[in-house]
């Protein structure tokens, strides 16, 4: 017979294998559609056309789709920098902004600070595509229309409210006991802003520079409106003309290429700051 600390030891293991199990599935269930992208992006044009499993191409790797994806617009280096340019940008504006908004809206005190803090809250009911004509006609009399400093300025816009209401309650959950010690120790306003409590609230910033980045780098449509010039166009408004093709037809392959390009800043971003997400609240604790 079976003692108790076996029948304990092979239950631990068959609960190991199912957890592990499960886990490896459900990797598997969310990876398979970008490994049969990625490995689909690869394929010669006479295998562009062709059903998608087996992913992997049957003559042999090739760079056509790219090749033929670089041919669209003014060049998929172009617009790639056009759309990380936009999209730096408004990481950087988004944290600036917020940091400094989220931090008066939790440390200070002034007349009707709800009341505007619930305005601010409140532009998020309002839908974007809703206000593009106003915004359209107030970059083209500050002259900023169709250049991507008037875009990313406009993704700053639409991007604050939600990022005001993160930053605010990161610095709510930050205890007052240790921005006093530090105003004790000779800290102001400033420096105690930047060397104590910013390493505090990383979890914030991370998770507005995420939701900005992934915001300004997909986004279509401020982009196909505000947006004029050819050498201008971001990523997502190069991939309609990839989808189009000439004359209506698609070319698969360039499709898949782009789409690529596209996942992989994303994913790298993401995992990225996914670290500090992680870590920063207890480094800056230590600090």
């Amino acid at each position: 017979m079976r003692t108790r600390r076996e029948i304990r030891a092979r239950k631990a293991l068959w609960d190991r294998i199912a957890y592990h199990g499960i886990g490896i599935g459900t990797a598997f269930f969310f990876l398979a559609p970008f490994a049969v992208m990625f490995f689909s992006s690869f394929r010669p044009n006479s295998d562009s056309g062709s059903p998608p499993i087996p992913p992997w191409p049957r003559s042999g790797m090739s760079f056509d789709a790219y090749r033929a994806l670089d041919t669209f617009g003014a060049g998929i280096g172009q617009h790639m920098f056009n759309s990380l340019t936009v999209s730096i940008g408004t990481v950087l504006l988004t944290v600036a902004v917020s940091v400094l908004a989220g931090y008066g809206f939790s440390r200070y005190r002034f007349a009707f600070k709800n009341v505007l803090f619930v305005l601010i809250i409140a532009t998020l009911m309002i839908p974007f595509q809703s206000i593009l004509t106003p915004l359209f006609i107030i970059l083209a009399r500050l002259g900023l229309n169709n250049s991507l400093v008037g875009l990313m300025l406009v993704y700053v816009t639409l991007q604050l409210p939600f990022s005001v209401f993160m930053m605010r309650n990161a610095f709510d959950a930050v205890p007052k006991e240790i921005e006093e010690a530090a105003r004790i120790d000779g800290a102001r306003d400033l420096k105690l802003l930047v060397r104590v409590l910013l390493p505090l609230v990383m979890p914030g910033i991370a998770t507005v520079s995420i939701f900005a980045f992934l915001n300004a780098w997909n986004e279509f449509f401020a982009a196909l409106v505000l947006l004029s010039s050819n050498d201008n166009y971001t990523l997502p408004v190069l991939m309609t003309a990839v989808r189009a093709g000439r004359l209506g037809a698609i070319n698969w392959g360039a499709v898949q290429a782009g789409v690529a390009v596209m996942v992989v800043p994303c994913l790298f971003v993401f995992l990225l700051l996914q670290r500090y997400y992680m870590r920063g609240l207890m480094a800056g604790a230590v600090k």
